[in-house]
């Protein structure tokens, strides 16, 4: 798996376009190793797990049929998602991280082309997917490049297909990371998606897309607790540095915030405020805010948010996604 990786990521380095597309679909390919079965390979009968692992990983047999989606809470009892999730946990073999790069390096073509476009669409598809598939790497974006990397590609100048892939990798990014929504708010990331939603010229569809993540955005939030199941990842890695920077960040904000209290200068209530919360003791735990919070912040930005509020609690907006993932 890690000279997979290997080759992916020095393919993804390049500024070849034709190479870019190559570390996409290794990328692409092994996901689909890993989560896909194979349970009629002939080498998982006589091979140990880790072997077996190595096997199928290295050497795919394309005469199979394609496999059948592996089920969640078969997933991560798979020995391939298991070595998989492991290497995620460190940078040398990140593939978000990786994936964040590229993206930097397509935005900053002087020139924008179809194929270009095209590979951006490529990338964040996959990020997403590896959001998902390993959500300690969501902690990336609780650095303001990583999110504002994410913004920029919402620019009224990208096409209606980034904008809307790019709202799904902001709903993945902030799953169960305030921290993460605490940096979209301080980049202004809420004036960004109110702008494009309201302007005459986004496409229908990217306007759903918007109205979903408002949604999403004013659930209230919950701080992650962390896992003592054994099957479950250790919080090391690249999850724990970041944490880590992002506590230094809180409270050096909060020291600011405690000088500029008592130089006199305003109080008014912005993001890093809601950040930081009130008393020093509580300051670094104070990250989530409540739909009334998250209201009071979009309510600068949209006119309607009350009616938004009273939807998500009156029709359950995402209660049959709840029940169906149950």
């Amino acid at each position: 798996m890690e000279n997979l990786l290997t080759l992916s990521f020095d393919n993804l380095s390049s500024r070849d376009p034709a190479r870019t597309r190559k570390g996409l679909r290794q990328i692409e390919g092994l996901l689909a190793q890993v989560c896909l079965s194979n349970a009629n390979h002939p080498n998982n009968k006589r091979l140990s797990p880790h072997k077996r692992t190595r096997s199928d990983i290295s050497h795919p047999d394309p005469s199979l049929p394609p496999g059948q989606p592996k089920r969640l809470v078969d997933l991560r009892r798979d020995a391939a998602f298991r070595e998989f999730f492991r290497l995620q946990e460190g940078f040398r073999w990140n593939v978000a991280s990786r994936l964040l790069e590229t993206l930097t390096t397509l935005m900053g073509h002087p020139t924008t082309s179809s194929q270009t476009n095209s590979l951006i669409l490529s990338t964040t598809s996959l990020l997403q997917g590896i959001l998902l598939l390993h959500p300690p790497s969501r902690t990336l974006f609780a650095r303001q490049d990583a999110m504002n990397l994410l913004l920029d590609l919402l620019d009224p100048s990208n096409p209606s297909s980034i904008q809307a892939q790019t709202l799904l990798v902001l709903v993945t990014a902030m799953l169960d990371c305030p921290r993460n929504t605490r940096a979209f708010e301080s980049l202004d990331g809420l004036g960004t998606v109110t702008s494009l939603f309201k302007s005459r010229n986004t496409r229908q569809d990217v306007k759903m897309r918007t109205l979903e993540f408002l949604y999403f955005y004013l659930m209230p939030e919950a701080s992650p607790l962390p896992s003592s199941s054994p099957s479950s990842a250790p919080n090391t890695g690249v999850y724990h540095q970041l944490q880590l920077q992002q506590l230094q960040r809180e409270k050096l904000l909060h020291e600011q915030n405690h000088a500029r209290t008592h130089s006199g200068e305003s109080s008014e209530m912005m993001s890093g405020d809601l950040l930081i919360g009130g008393g020093e003791e509580e300051g670094l735990k104070r990250v989530c805010l409540t739909t009334e919070e998250k209201q009071k912040l979009l309510g600068r930005h949209l006119n309607n948010v009350a009616e938004l509020v009273r939807d998500l609690r009156e029709n359950a907006v995402f209660a049959a996604g709840s029940a169906a993932a149950a």
